[in-house]
Order: structure tokens, then sequence, then C-alpha cells
């Protein structure tokens, strides 16, 4: 490998756009603060994949991978998030900067089923963390949430209908 190409530091970027740095290669090790913490990945055949942290098991998956975008399960919580190096961190802030604050997220079904319910109207202001509706998938409800603040700019599913997984439910125009 080229010497010019090496990389030791990563970043992870959260779909908040907080940004956590990593030194590479990976360590068992974590700082948290002034504390450093080891931190184990295991598998084994009754647990499946877990995050051990001071002797507790913490159930992690990878749920979707593509190109440097990242899903996540850890301990029954989703979360999404980039992996950049420097280089492409700094590409991307070039490229956002010419970019207004306002832009617009689309909310995706996570999974193929039933809408039963669309919680919000059009025009109405909503925070992060807010349902926004009720799909039904294997017999369980359940309540998609908004990830960001700001408006619901257009609905696109209707009650009673079928979504397949990632149809456009709810776009909303960011603060």
């Amino acid at each position: 490998m080229n010497a010019r190409l090496q990389i030791n530091k990563l970043f992870a970027l959260s779909s908040e756009n907080r940004k956590f740095s990593f030194r590479v290669p990976l360590t068992n090790k974590i700082r948290i603060g002034k504390r450093e913490y080891t931190v184990r990945l295991k598998t084994d055949e009754k647990y499946g994949s877990y995050i051990l942290w001071k002797n507790r098991r913490y159930p992690v998956e990878i749920v979707r991978s593509r190109q440097n975008k990242y899903e996540i399960l850890f301990n029954d919580i989703s979360y999404v998030f980039t992996v950049e190096t420097p280089f492409s961190l700094k590409r991307m802030k070039m490229i956002n900067t010419g970019r207004g604050k306002s832009r617009h997220e689309s909310v995706k079904a996570p999974m193929p089923g039933k809408l039963i319910d669309v919680l919000v109207r059009e025009g109405s202001p909503i925070l992060r963390g807010e349902a926004l509706v009720i799909l039904e998938a294997m017999k369980m409800q359940n309540e998609i949430l908004s990830p960001v603040n700001g408006t619901v700019l257009k609905i696109h599913a209707r009650p009673n209908t079928n979504v397949m997984k990632d149809d456009v439910l709810v776009e909303i125009k960011t603060e």
C-alpha cells in the first residue's frame, strides 16, 4: 500500500451530524471524558453478536450497510451513521458550505406493512422523536418517528394502504 494513502484516523457522523473520531487500527479501548474503558465485540451461538462492557452484554447487529453508510441495532435501538476519512469530511464540508440551512428529510417505511394511521398534517410543526404514522407489520403496530425537528411538507401515505420497505411516507422541511 502507498504510504501516502494510509489513514490513521476516521470519523463517524451520526444522522444528526454529530462527529466522533477514532483511531485506526481499532482497539478494545474507548475513552469517555478522561476515563478509559475496555470494550469487547463478541459472537456466540447463544447470544449472537454483542458488545461486552463492564461485564454486561449489549446486543448489536448491522441492519444495513451501503458504501460508507451503516445502520446498526444496538441494544434494540437503531443508529444510522457514515464513516468518513479526513479527506471525505473536508470534501463534505466544502460541498455543504454553499447550501442553506433548510433542507428536506424523507421519512421512509422501515419495512413493508399496512399504514394504520397518519398522526400529523401537512404544514404542522414537529419535533424529533414525535410519532408521524402508525405502520402495522407482522401483526404489530409500529410508530414511525420523526428523525428531525421541522415542518411537515408533504404526506405521501394514506391510512389503510399497503406500503413497501423504503416507500416515502412523509417529507419534512428541517429547521
